[in-house]
């Protein structure tokens, strides 16, 4: 019989373990995550559990009674310690266990700020549960919220925060929140928004210091100005926790590297989720994600080819966002090189719009704005790549 190890206790594990059991596989089937939950899916930290209208119990992949009933060997609260290719065995604090297949998806961690974790100064990551259980309570009227960082989770806590009446700052050493992702021409849709909305968003800045006073923390910027938050939310991206499989001799950079069937340079190790830098070959580069989507596709496709599939991860990189009163999904990747255009359709000021980002004739991603009947045309004009004869629109 064999045995299949999941490293990792997030989205991407849940989903493959899901997959293996629904495609038959009968064997020993392993679950190993450092955290003490059930495997849960991320999004819900952000938007719905910070906003109110979710429960954190909304967030688990599967509920416990799954697991029993598909016979799934869940040990949580255990951190892995090291992989052995060589001699296919994963070892924990309490054994080690021997695998057949092996399926890292350790996920990711933020990134520190280390002048304010030393600071003693009030600080906080969105990252797990427990994160998000921690900082809600502080967003409340009468409390001043400080973001480092004008990213996805950065813009969603200053949304939820400002819902919840506290005063709200973002700082971002960039000319917008999300110039990189999105460029100026919609970027500045986002700024707007939170400008609206009563945030204090302030760009081309950059935090030199952080000092305790009290119970609030101070916020020095290289302009020389300073601000005194409540409590200070640090967003400036995460790293790819790829240090085992850098240990046990795998490729990793940036990332545990994977083929296109997210096939690590061990053949018996896959990787999938945040962890998984993979060659993607719709894109024709290597790309890694911090998706939702991803980590549900990555983790069925691994558990096909971990089953014997030679099936390659095509799938167009999908994400989205919830903020105020806007909603956005976005299909594609602009990619190292940029873009030349950004072709705009609809009522950009009203917040109802798509946009197509377009290289060298070629539309390498979409995203459309409160128009949800859009998304499956904004998927089709993508996937095609092509400004005509399809429309953009």
């Amino acid at each position: 019989m064999d045995t299949f190890v999941i490293v990792g206790g997030g989205l991407a594990a849940a989903t493959s373990v899901g997959e293996l059991r629904d495609r038959g596989f009968d064997g020993r089937l392993v679950l190993v995550g450092a955290e003490q939950h059930l495997p849960y899916e991320r999004p819900p930290l952000s938007k719905g559990y910070l906003l109110g209208t979710a429960q954190l119990d909304d967030a688990f992949v599967h509920p416990s009674s799954w697991y029993a009933d598909h016979d799934v060997e869940l040990r949580l609260g255990t951190a892995v310690t090291r992989i052995d290719p060589g001699a296919h065995t994963v070892t924990t604090g309490q054994d080690a266990l021997a695998y057949d297949r092996l399926l890292i998806a350790t996920g990711a961690r933020p990134r520190r700020l280390g002048i304010a974790d030393d600071s003693g100064a009030p600080v906080a990551y969105l990252r797990t549960m427990e994160d998000s259980q921690r900082l809600k309570p502080a967003l409340a009227p009468g409390r001043r919220i400080v973001v480092v960082g004008g990213g996805w989770i950065g813009l969603e806590v200053a949304a939820a925060a400002r819902t919840a009446g506290a005063d709200v700052v973002v700082l971002e050493a960039l000319e917008l929140p999300l110039v990189r992702v999105l460029g100026p021409e919609v970027a500045g849709v986002f700024r707007d928004l939170h400008l609206e909305h009563g945030v204090d968003v302030r760009t081309r800045v950059s935090v030199t210091g952080v000092a305790r006073d009290g119970d609030r923390a101070v916020v020095t910027l290289a302009d020389g100005s300073s601000l005194t938050a409540d409590l200070l939310v640090v967003g400036v991206g995460v790293a790819p926790n790829s240090e085992l499989a850098q240990a046990a001799g795998l490729d990793t950079d940036n990332g545990v590297l994977v083929d296109e069937r997210l096939r690590a340079s061990d053949p018996d190790v896959f990787a999938a989720g945040d962890v998984a830098n993979a060659y993607h070959p719709a894109l024709g580069r290597r790309v890694r994600l911090e998706h939702w989507d991803t980590a549900i596709e990555h983790g069925r496709t691994a558990a096909r080819n971990m089953l014997g599939g030679a099936e390659p991860y095509s799938r167009l990189p999908y994400f989205f966002t919830d903020q105020y009163d806007l909603g956005i999904e976005y299909v594609g990747s602009v990619g190292p090189d940029g873009y030349d255009e950004v072709v705009l359709r609809g009522d950009v000021a009203g917040r109802r719009f798509t946009a197509f980002w377009v290289k060298d004739d070629r539309v390498v991603a979409g995203m459309h704005a409160n128009d949800w009947d859009a998304i499956e045309s904004v998927r089709r004009i993508v996937t095609a790549g092509r400004v005509d004869p399809i429309p953009l629109s």
